[in-house]
């Protein structure tokens, strides 16, 4: 599994638009083969702040999303709603195993 989770700071008043969006794109993703989670989350002290916590079955997968017309919308709907440039981390999958997934 390659496992990214991608932070995003969003300006304030923007919150549900990028909410919308981003769920919207993350609906899409999952019918994605090569993910199998895809999940928004929103920081409980500051909802301006979200993680998207997406885990790809290999590492071809990402590239693979980032060609979707789903994740090309998304990109340019959100790009205006940003406080900041997000930030992406990559992790290497220790436990579940991948057949855990």
């Amino acid at each position: 599994m390659h496992i990214v989770h991608v932070h995003v700071q969003v300006k304030p008043g923007r919150e549900d638009a990028f909410v919308e969006a981003t769920l919207l794109n993350a609906r899409n993703s999952v019918q994605e083969p090569g993910i199998a989670r895809f999940d928004v989350l929103r920081d409980t002290a500051d909802p301006t702040r979200f993680v998207l916590l997406e885990v790809y079955r290999d590492t071809d997968a990402p590239v693979r999303h980032k060609e979707t017309a789903h994740y090309a919308a998304w990109r340019d709907e959100v790009a205006d709603m940003m406080a900041a440039p997000r930030t992406a981390a990559k992790y290497q999958n220790l436990f579940p195993d991948d057949g855990g997934w």
